[in-house]
């Protein structure tokens, strides 16, 4: 998959930048950059891409994502067109050596070096952590001059030491920015999540890409390490976790609203992807909201 390189702007006063989003479209493109991301999610969900994994997200999700890994954040499609309150995060974008080449090879700051260097394959953190980090994060944002610095540090270093820390992207995932790609991945992103709801033909995406089916195939598979039928599975299963949270929907129903056509296929693809039935999915978030 070839990303976009993206040229994080923030202004030469400052080692780092840290900025409030408030738009949906907060790098809705498949890119990557050289700054290690933070980012705190504080209203709106939808479905995250980082490095080879995929899932959805929501508010008090803060996650890492190191230097140069693809990645990027799809909002559902109610936040494109809201009328309301719109969503909401902060982002920061940091060098590896901000605080100076030898910082991170002192003994002290060993387990900072150990984060970001987790951090090459995505980290995610929730609930009781990621609250405290939530308030780092936001004293990153307040503060000025030394205590920027400082607050980013504290950040860093709570979340080094987070017991509960999700790894997003696999090992063996590869990436390579030799020539650049976006136009077509981006099209044939933005077409499946257009179309996932009903039945994808390879003919069409293959043809959205400006391919024959057959080298389609091999495309996506080269570019992504996962068959493009694996690739829209995962998206399905993605929506069909939002809808189970939402319970608004029977199983069956979330089943075919979330693209297949098969009931007991959906649950032996949702309990592959999630190590849960699709009820058991359910009860364990609601008994979570009950705690």
């Amino acid at each position: 998959m070839k990303p976009l390189l993206l040229k994080v702007p923030y202004g030469i006063e400052h080692s780092f930048g840290v900025r409030k989003e408030t738009a949906p479209n907060i790098n809705d493109r498949w890119h990557y950059h050289p700054e290690i991301e933070i980012v705190h999610f504080y209203r709106g969900y939808g479905t995250q891409f980082i490095g080879d994994h995929i899932s959805r997200f929501g508010p008090g999700d803060i996650a890492l994502v190191g230097s140069n890994l693809p990645h990027f954040w799809k909002f559902d499609d109610l936040f494109y067109h809201h009328d309301g309150q719109g969503p909401y995060a902060t982002v920061i974008h940091f060098f590896e050596h901000f605080l100076g080449e030898r910082f991170l090879h002192l003994p002290e700051a060993r387990h900072v070096r150990a984060l970001l260097e987790r951090a090459k394959r995505g980290l995610l953190i929730r609930g009781s952590d990621a609250e405290k980090i939530g308030d780092l994060i936001e004293d990153t944002y307040q503060s000025q001059g030394l205590y920027k610095i400082l607050s980013l540090l504290s950040c860093l270093i709570e979340f080094s030491a987070c017991d509960d820390i999700v790894t997003l992207s696999s090992l063996g995932f590869k990436y390579d920015f030799h020539e650049l790609e976006n136009k077509r991945i981006n099209a044939i992103y933005n077409y499946t999540f257009s179309n996932f709801q009903k039945k994808i033909k390879l003919d069409d995406v293959a043809a959205i890409a400006g391919m024959v089916t057959n080298s389609f195939c091999r495309y996506f598979k080269h570019r992504t390490g996962k068959t493009y039928s694996d690739f829209l599975t995962e998206i399905r299963i993605a929506y069909a976790c939002k809808l189970l949270i939402s319970n608004q929907m029977s199983v069956k129903q979330i089943c075919f609203e979330s693209g297949f056509n098969n009931f007991s296929c959906f649950h032996e693809y949702f309990k592959k992807a999630t190590g849960k039935t699709p009820m058991g999915y359910q009860m364990e978030y609601e008994k979570g909201l009950a705690l």
